[in-house]
């Protein structure tokens, strides 16, 4: 039997680690902190990866690949940067059976290698803007993880970006955010706030950091993508140079952004429930699953031969035949609403002798006969009508469980007591930040970039803020051992 999911308000964490196991999409590890991505959640990986490579290659960018390992000096050449992360740092000491004359670091980001090959190959405003982006590994050594959320070696793009001014780095980083917004909303379906971080929270190294944050079904904060302005602080530790229009040398101004396997659980955690996946069409490895009734070996071929000219229609759409003898219908029906596929299509002897087929919406879980003639334009209609339904209701989880405050005090109040995302006008100063979390484990999520309004801030009696979100974000690690544990 497919495995009952522990109830989304029982435990939320609970589902999510279930679901990713049950949906055949990751497994742990030997190594621990690590994952193993099985193949439907590497298929889904896969479309991300597919849709954002493209965009990416539209807008000028250029793939490339840079090692693994990095001297532990050029970490150590931008300070702040090192700081940030030394200690997620795994290091290589001894290879060959012998101790290294310099230990190697197992990339955390890519940052300080590109960079020192920026210095080799920049020196001339001609060679700008340089636009490379890098599809890979990286390792951030933690213990408590959480499977596509946080693990120790994740998947990610990584771009790395120089440029002539200031203008066209910050250009360039906006350019990048709103791509991944792009890909949230019309490709995962997920509605996001897109906005800049706090001083607080921003990336180790940059001068500024904007980012994609998500609400989940736990209505918690999930930030989905980044991209990073670093200004001159790369270049400058790198020694990186150009001469310019007037034969001047001059830093390079910088841009860095990203996103990971991370987004897999924010297509699960936004869209899921208690059956399972929901899985928009745009992403789905499978779009459609055709599943043969075949009540007796006599109709074995007759319906079989249904199931091909079916098939054949379809030509367009990513369409799989569960057609395994050794398993129920009612088993498999379980099964892909459980793995989240758009769409369903049964194909028994009753629907061949009416000339039609039952189609199943795993988003509304509505069923309904169609005709068999012209059902192609039925399915595309169909994936169309999913996507944009997923869309709408990530929008008005958005809508419903967001409120605004006036108050410093009602800030807090509101944070404790309910779940969702906070707004209110925000004087920045990182010691009201830290009280905030500690009062309510809550964190300023972004200064939404859509809304430029000032107004008095909750937090100071003698400045106006900027409009600012709060919000508690979501659980990166195991609350509850998962029960298939291994380590």
């Amino acid at each position: 039997m497919v495995k009952k999911l522990t109830p989304m308000s029982e435990d939320f964490n609970q589902w999510y680690t279930e679901i990713v196991q049950s949906a055949d999409l990751a497994d742990y590890s030997p190594v621990k902190g690590t994952m193993v991505i099985k193949p439907y959640g590497y298929a889904l990986w896969e479309n991300i990866q597919a849709y954002l490579d493209k965009r990416f290659k539209e807008t000028g960018h250029q793939n490339a690949y840079f090692p693994m390992f990095i001297p532990k000096s050029f970490i150590e050449k931008e300070a702040e940067h090192v700081e940030g992360f030394s200690p997620e740092l795994a290091t290589v000491t001894h290879a060959g059976g012998k101790e290294l004359e310099e230990p190697l670091i197992v990339r955390p980001t890519s940052e300080t290698i590109i960079n020192h090959m920026f210095s080799k190959w920049i020196s001339s405003h001609r060679d700008l803007p340089m636009l490379i982006n890098q599809w890979s590994n990286v390792v951030r050594w933690e213990m408590r993880t959480r499977l596509f959320l946080r693990t120790s070696e994740f998947l990610w793009q990584e771009g790395h970006t120089a440029h002539a001014t200031e203008d066209e780095a910050r250009e360039e980083s906006l350019k990048m955010l709103d791509i991944y917004e792009e890909f949230a909303r019309d490709i995962a379906a997920v509605s996001v706030v897109k906005g800049t971080k706090s001083e607080m929270e921003k990336f180790a190294g940059a001068t500024t950091t904007y980012s994609i944050e998500a609400m989940m079904n736990d209505l918690k904060a999930l930030q989905a993508g980044t991209s990073h302005e670093l200004g001159q602080n790369f270049s400058k530790a790198f020694d990186i140079k150009f001469s310019d229009e007037n034969n001047k040398l001059q830093h390079p101004f910088q841009t860095s952004w990203g996103v990971s396997t991370r987004l897999v659980g924010m297509i699960i955690m936004a869209h899921g429930d208690d059956k399972g996946l929901k899985l928009p069409p745009e992403l789905a490895p499978h779009q459609v699953v055709i599943v043969p009734i075949i009540p007796n070996e006599d109709e074995r071929s007759r319906v079989l031969n249904a199931v091909n000219k079916l098939i054949e229609s379809l030509d367009n759409v990513r369409v799989f035949i569960d057609d395994r003898p050794e398993v129920s219908p009612g088993f498999k029906f379980n099964e892909w609403e459980q793995k989240g596929v758009p769409i369903r299509i049964e194909v028994g002897p009753k629907d061949i002798d009416n000339g039609s087929v039952l189609i199943y919406r795993r988003d509304d879980e509505s069923k309904n006969q169609y005709p068999f003639e012209g059902i192609d334009k039925v399915v595309d209609k169909t994936l169309n009508d999913i996507q944009k339904n997923l869309l709408i209701t990530s929008e008005n989880t958005v809508k419903s469980n967001t409120y605004h405050v006036d108050s410093y005090d009602e800030l807090i109040e509101t944070l404790n007591d309910k779940k969702g995302f906070v707004s209110c006008f925000w004087d920045e100063n990182k010691e009201d930040e830290i009280k905030v979390k500690e009062k309510t484990s809550a964190t300023l999520r972004c200064y939404p970039i859509n809304n430029k309004e000032i107004e008095k801030s909750v937090n100071s009696k003698d400045n106006d803020g900027n409009f600012a979100i709060f919000s508690k974000a979501v659980s990166y690690t195991h609350l509850t051992l998962p029960t298939k544990r291994i380590v």
